[in-house]
């Protein structure tokens, strides 16, 4: 692992990062008419409490409930400055000691970066970082690697990680068919990613334990963290927790009640999937 990533996490086995999906913005089809900045900020910041009374290791910050998604140049400047409320409100009750991250759909990558120097966040969750794919919200041409880190170089928040999907879900990768996941995940890294997302086809699938597998005796020399990007339930926690090859796991479907992204966050069901997760940390550690 990183020393980058373990600085910021201090652990050397899988971390849970808890998604906190940020109620409609201003614009938004799904935006209330009678918009009231402050519910979005008690909603996020509600979840946030919850995650950490339950112990996880770090939170991510999305505008999941914003589509459908626009690509950056249709995006207005209310979506970050809406973000970058919500987020430094996260900050402010979470504890210094936890993590946090941002991601701005659709590939709002530099804003995504911005917000998080502003909010005193420590990572971003790119997409879009190498090669192009096809979206549902439409051809994503422009690989942000590039760009991306040279702005992070400008504004000096080079400390802030950047952890990349590669072969995201939701998208056809017909363009890269010729490259694998393990072909793309060299790329990123050759790239200076600070760490891979691997997920499943759609939110809510898993990705494969072979395909940790795979990426992490591609990559054995650069020591690069990998992070599962969906589909982790307390029902195959044991099979992904068990691979040393996984340093974090982000969580938000199974959170919430039904299992469903879109309804409200259950607390039971955090409380259940982190005492599975600490039997499983008392058992290893035996």
């Amino acid at each position: 692992m990183s020393t980058k990533f373990f600085n910021h996490f201090g652990r050397d086995i899988m971390s849970i990062i808890g998604m906190i999906h940020v109620r409609p913005l201003p614009g938004t089809p799904a935006c209330n008419k009678q918009f009231d900045i402050q519910q979005l900020v008690d909603h996020a910041c509600n979840d946030a409490l919850i995650f950490v009374r339950q112990g996880l290791h770090g939170i991510l910050v999305e505008n999941m409930f914003d589509r459908p998604y626009i690509k950056h140049d249709d995006a207005g400047p209310e979506i970050t400055a809406t973000m970058t409320r919500v987020c430094s409100e996260v900050r402010r009750v979470v504890p210094e000691r936890i993590p946090c991250g941002v991601q701005i759909l659709a590939g709002l990558n530099h804003e995504a970066l911005a917000v998080a120097i502003a909010s005193q966040f420590q990572f971003i969750r790119v997409e879009g970082f190498v090669f192009s794919h096809v979206a549902d919200e439409g051809l994503m041409t422009t690989a942000c690697a590039g760009p991306l880190l040279r702005y992070r170089r400008q504004i000096d928040a080079e400390h802030i990680l950047v952890l990349t999907d590669i072969k995201k879900k939701h998208c056809s990768h017909s363009i890269t068919d010729d490259l694998d996941l393990t072909e793309t995940a060299r790329a990123a890294r050759f790239f200076l990613t600070d760490g891979l997302i691997i997920t499943g086809r759609e939110t809510g699938d898993p990705p494969t334990l072979t395909d940790f597998d795979q990426i992490n005796q591609s990559l054995i020399d650069d020591h690069v963290p990998l992070l599962i990007g969906s589909g982790l339930t307390v029902e195959n926690l044991s099979g992904f927790f068990k691979n040393k090859n996984i340093a974090a796991a982000i969580v938000g479907s199974y959170f919430k009640h039904k299992g469903k992204w879109f309804n409200s966050l259950c607390e039971d069901n955090v409380q259940t999937f982190m005492h599975k997760y600490n039997q499983l940390l008392q058992q290893q550690q035996q």
